[in-house]
């Protein structure tokens, strides 16, 4: 199984097949697509203001069509309208420059469609605000199916580039709480809101919110305290590879793509080594750091290392990847693996081309991974399989 490509680049190869994956209808794809081809030989930088355009105003004629169902008082088609307006716009912000025209305003309008789309369609999604160092950090709770007072439950961690409304179309909270687990998606600092409305930018030390996430979820009367585990995906690996090491009190913990050492992914860059999973990336990471410049990036990201850490994992513990990560290579999979030694139950799942989900975090299919985290979580924090 191999990656959709439309495109000459991979950058906007898997954006689009991000948003495959996340609930886009194939027909719509082509419409914003095929008039960006052109656009796309100038680079995966160049052509971004023309993918942007092109998304945008497919995501406007999906938004002023819910309009039209509204007035019919048709809420459940105007909600997948919205829905998937709110991920055409996601898409085309996620593909521009800090500060590009534009941006700022195609961010609101994706956070309203969702906000819309959650109501219309009565999703089993609620908007949640964490309290952290005097901010908040925006967060979506996603209750488990079929169980009555306290259930289990998993913060669920962005990754680079993305934000919490693709974490929840990335279905796997849908997969949880099918088996009676809920999750809490959110924009930690560095990601989506957090970094978007607060200019609150990343930390190594992902303990540092992860644990008033843990804490928010352990004060809830719907939740088990003994029973939080964390996962993140892509980036997100790191950060919850790294909350599991300091934060003890979360009993499960499972990552989307093993970012081991994500330093080391960066020197390599320099030399363009391996692919980018966004354009304009260096000033992109810059604006997700807090930094002003390269020797002040690579300051900011010393910390980006599990090595010397992993040992502190106590808890079952699942790392997962697809063995052609062209993002990330699969000996970090191996690394963070070997390195796993004091988990109670250490687990390493690589994804192969007998099932997909060979490329980063799945791109190329990411069923396989959500069902193996959904059921690893259902086994080592009392959920259900059947």
């Amino acid at each position: 199984m191999a990656l959709f490509e439309y495109f000459p680049n991979y950058i906007w190869n898997l954006s689009v097949a991000i948003a495959v994956a996340s609930g886009a209808e194939l027909g719509e794809i082509v419409d914003m697509c095929e008039p960006i081809k052109r656009a796309a030989d100038e680079g995966a930088d160049a052509g971004t203001p023309e993918f942007m355009k092109q998304w945008a105003r497919k995501a406007d004629t999906l938004a002023s069509m819910a309009e039209e169902d509204l007035a019919r008082g048709r809420k459940l088609s105007a909600a997948d309208k919205l829905r998937r307006a709110s991920l055409y716009y996601i898409t085309a912000e996620r593909m521009q420059g800090h500060g590009h025209p534009g941006r700022a305003e195609t961010y609101a309008k994706a956070q309203s469609a969702f906000s819309q789309y959650i109501e219309y369609g009565k999703e089993n999604c609620e908007r949640v605000e964490i309290p952290y160092k005097g901010a908040t950090l925006p967060a979506l709770y996603t209750r488990a199916e079929g169980v009555e007072g306290e259930a289990p439950c998993i913060v669920f961690t962005n990754g680079l580039d993305s934000c919490k409304e693709l974490l929840y179309w990335t279905w796997l909270p849908h997969a949880l709480a099918r088996r009676g687990i809920s999750t809490l998606c959110v924009d930690q600092p560095g990601s989506g809101e957090a970094i978007r409305k607060q200019d609150m930018p990343a930390t190594p030390y992902s303990e540092e919110w992860a644990t008033p996430c843990y804490e928010y979820l352990a004060g809830r009367d719907d939740v088990d305290a003994e029973r939080i585990g964390i996962s993140g995906i892509s980036l997100g690996g790191h950060f919850a590879a790294r909350a599991a090491a300091y934060e003890p009190r979360f009993a499960s913990g499972a990552i989307w793509g093993a970012n081991h050492n994500w330093y080391e992914v960066q020197v390599g860059r320099l030399d363009r080594e391996g692919e980018n999973p966004v354009p304009h990336y260096w000033k992109h990471v810059y604006w997700v750091f807090g930094a002003d410049n390269k020797e002040d990036f690579f300051k900011k990201i010393e910390g980006m290392n599990m090595n010397g850490h992993m040992d502190r994992i106590k808890m079952p513990f699942l790392i997962t990847h697809g063995e052609n990560d062209r993002q990330i290579n699969v000996k970090y999979a191996h690394q963070a693996f070997e390195q796993l030694s004091n988990s109670a139950k250490p687990e390493l799942k690589i994804f192969t081309s007998r099932e997909g989900g060979v490329e980063h975090v799945g791109a190329d299919n990411m069923s396989f991974g959500r069902d193996y985290i959904a059921d690893w979580f259902a086994d080592t924090l009392g959920g259900r399989t059947e």
